[in-house]
């Protein structure tokens, strides 16, 4: 189960980089360049199979893109609503 948590996060990271390049019509060299990196760099994070997303470059990325990181701790449990009737 945690495996497939893993696998989910960092499907869902390599996406949202994936779509706020392509949001801002950059290539992968062109978005590289604004946050000094390589584009081989930039591709590795978007793929899906990737797992070294650093906060650092993540920080990078979305203050190129006049954006902010957002990290959120969700409980595991489902929470058990009561109605009274």
């Amino acid at each position: 189960m945690a495996e497939l948590e893993q696998i989910r996060a960092d499907d869902a990271v390599a996406r949202k980089i994936y779509d706020l390049r392509t949001k801002a019509k950059l290539s992968q060299r062109a978005l590289a360049k604004l946050v000094d990196t390589t584009a081989s760099v930039i591709c590795r994070l978007e793929d899906a199979d990737y797992e070294g997303h650093s906060l650092t470059m993540l920080n990078r990325i979305a203050a190129t893109m006049d954006k902010r990181v957002e990290i959120r701790f969700v409980s595991l449990r489902r929470k058990v609503v009561e109605t009274v009737g």
